[in-house]
Order: structure tokens, then C-alpha cells, then sequence
């Protein structure tokens, strides 16, 4: 079997070089990255990860928690973590939290036995399995979409206040003035963070809202379903649903169609976290959508950071606003969105 040295050998480098060639490191020209894989391919050199691991005290793996895998989101997420990763050398383990506190706790703790470099998670709510104003111990931790109050940890995260406020204004300009919305478990931060800059975005255009427009659910496609039946229940229902999930967005329109209510002439549809199915709906669905493929990369670039001994900060993106037709015709002009910014 063809060891490091032949490699190094056939491709006319040292064997520093072919270890760094195989670990991603940027100070590899691409000619000569090309021409090692292209001797470690020919040879069939295959690297020993456990001893490799135990002489640098790196395993070039990432650990991934995420809150729900059958959420359309977290699963581009995690696409996106993974191809990041990938281009930097590292491998990714994932795991399903299934919007449960417990179960994420767990899979935090396989992964730190699994002795990963790095650990990426989007908490399942306001708790943590570190402890409340301490930085967790290493290996480096950050903290993606969500965030846990009192963690000194670094944050990569989207602000969809501004995308709300154009949503709210975009639905008035329609004349869409009862508008009621399902919001997420509290415990996450995500879900108050929407539903306040929801009620900010009501007051700021001189809309009211009654309690009974407000309705919780847990960023599941049966809550969406439940909370939309009873506002179709009241004696004056709203004009548009807002979902602050796109699995309720999903539940609110089988909600309505079961009523035989026809979208968006009866009633409008509108979501936070734009997926690719929303273009295909009938109609397509109005959507918050946040910079995913950004906030993976942003999130990966920051814990190999850590990772490799330099400073990482918390970022900040901005959501934006999809206007599409399940609220109602576009009036005329443009809808303003906002393009991604960042803050520290």
C-alpha cells in the first residue's frame, strides 16, 4: 500500500507539502494541490484519519446540531454547512434535534466524545447544555440561526425586522388590514424575535391587533393547521395569515382549502423562511426569506476560525421580502427589499 512519502515522491513535493495539500490549507498553490491528488489517486493512497487525528490532535470534523431535519430549512442549512465545510477541508456530523431540548443535549454530547474540532448548533430553545455567562469550553463553539441568552459564544444569525416591517406594508398597500399570525414555541428566540417585529410592523401602519389574531404554535405544519382553523373560527376571521415557520405556512393552507376558501381571494397566505416548494405552490407563497446559503458560510468561516487559532465575531444578516401572488395581486410600483448587510 502507497504510503505518504511515495505520494510526496510522484508528485515531486515534500511530504509537509502533500499533508497540507490533503488538509485544505490555503498556502497550497492550486497547481500543486492538482498534481497531489492526481499522484494519491493514481497510487491509491488513502490517509490514516485515527492516526492522523492522534499526531495533530485535529479530526478535520465539524459537528452540526439542527432543530428539525423534516423542516425544509435546516435541511438547506445543513447542505450548505456541509458544502462549506467540504471546501475547507472538513467533514460534517449531523445531528437531528427534533425541536427537543433533550435530544439535542444528547447529540451535543456524542459529538464532543467524538472528540470533533468544532461544533456548530441551532438550539432547540432559550437552554443550554453550557453554562449560562461562560464561554463553553473547547472545542470552539457557534451557535447558528438561534441563539441562547447569556452564552458568550459567537452568533451568526439573520434579522428579518425590516423584511417584516415591508410584508406588513406590502400587505396594507393591498388593503389587507386583518392580518393574523402564528407564531413559534416562545423558548426560541427566533419565534419572539418575529412575532415582535410583527406587532412592530401593525403598530407602524395603524393596524390593530386583537389577541385572538395571535396564535402559538410550535414551527410544525399541525400547529399551522390548528391555530388557522380557529381563526377561521371567529366571528370576524382575518384577511391574511401570517406563519413565522414555512411548515405552518403549509398547515394555514390546508386549513383553508379544507374550509373550501380559495387563496388569495378569500384569504392570503404569507411565511417566514422562504423554500424552494413555495414557487410551486398554488399559488406561489409570499415569503420571508433569509440568506441560508450566507448565514452557512458565515457560520463554518467563523468556527474554523476558532478552530485555527484566529478571532471570530458574531454576524448579523438581513432577511428579505418575496413578493408572490398569495396575497393578493402586487400593487403598482415596487415592493422595497433589503439586500444582506452585516454588523457585528
Amino acid at each position: 500500500m502507497a504510503g505518504i512519502k511515495d505520494v510526496a515522491a510522484a508528485a515531486g513535493v515534500s511530504v509537509a507539502t502533500v499533508s497540507r495539500a490533503l488538509n485544505g490549507h490555503r498556502s497550497v498553490s492550486p497547481d500543486t494541490r492538482e498534481r497531489v491528488l492526481e499522484a494519491v489517486g493514481r497510487l491509491g493512497y488513502r490517509p490514516n484519519a485515527v492516526a492522523r487525528s492522534l499526531r495533530t490532535d485535529r479530526t478535520r470534523t465539524l459537528g452540526l446540531v439542527i432543530g428539525d431535519v423534516m423542516n425544509p430549512y435546516f435541511t438547506e442549512l445543513a447542505r450548505f454547512v456541509e458544502e462549506e465545510a467540504r471546501a475547507r477541508g472538513y467533514s460534517v456530523i449531523i445531528g437531528n434535534a427534533d425541536e427537543r431540548p433533550e435530544l439535542q443535549d444528547h447529540h451535543i454530547r456524542t459529538l464532543l466524545d467524538r472528540r470533533i474540532d468544532g461544533l456548530l448548533v441551532s438550539p432547540a430553545d432559550g437552554r443550554s447544555p453550557f453554562a449560562p455567562g461562560t464561554r463553553p469550553p473547547t472545542p470552539p463553539v457557534v451557535l447558528v440561526d438561534r441563539w441562547v441568552p447569556g452564552l458568550d459564544v459567537t452568533v451568526i444569525r439573520a434579522e428579518g425586522a425590516s423584511a417584516v416591517r415591508d410584508l406588513v406594508r406590502h400587505l396594507r398597500a393591498l388593503g389587507r388590514r386583518r392580518i393574523a399570525v402564528i407564531t413559534g414555541p416562545p423558548a426560541t428566540t427566533t419565534a419572539r424575535e418575529r412575532v415582535a417585529a410583527f406587532r412592530e410592523a401593525i403598530a407602524a401602519q395603524g393596524l390593530h391587533l386583537p389577541e385572538a389574531y395571535v396564535g402559538e404554535g410550535d414551527f410544525r405544519t399541525d400547529s399551522g393547521r390548528r391555530v388557522t382553523e380557529a381563526f377561521l373560527d371567529l366571528p370576524e376571521p382575518p384577511k391574511v395569515v401570517f406563519a413565522t415557520d414555512n411548515l405552518m405556512a403549509l398547515g394555514a393552507l390546508d386549513a383553508i382549502r379544507s374550509r373550501g376558501l380559495r387563496v388569495p381571494e378569500d384569504i392570503g397566505v404569507a411565511a417566514f423562511d422562504d423554500i424552494p416548494w413555495f414557487q410551486h405552490t398554488d399559488p406561489p407563497l409570499t415569503a420571508v426569506a433569509q440568506p441560508v446559503a450566507e448565514l452557512a458560510r458565515a457560520a463554518v468561516g467563523a468556527l474554523t476560525d476558532l478552530i485555527e487559532g484566529r478571532a471570530a465575531r458574531s454576524v448579523t444578516l438581513s432577511a428579505r421580502l418575496v413578493v408572490r401572488r398569495s396575497c393578493g395581486e402586487r400593487p403598482a410600483g415596487p415592493t422595497p427589499t433589503n439586500g444582506p448587510r452585516r454588523s457585528a
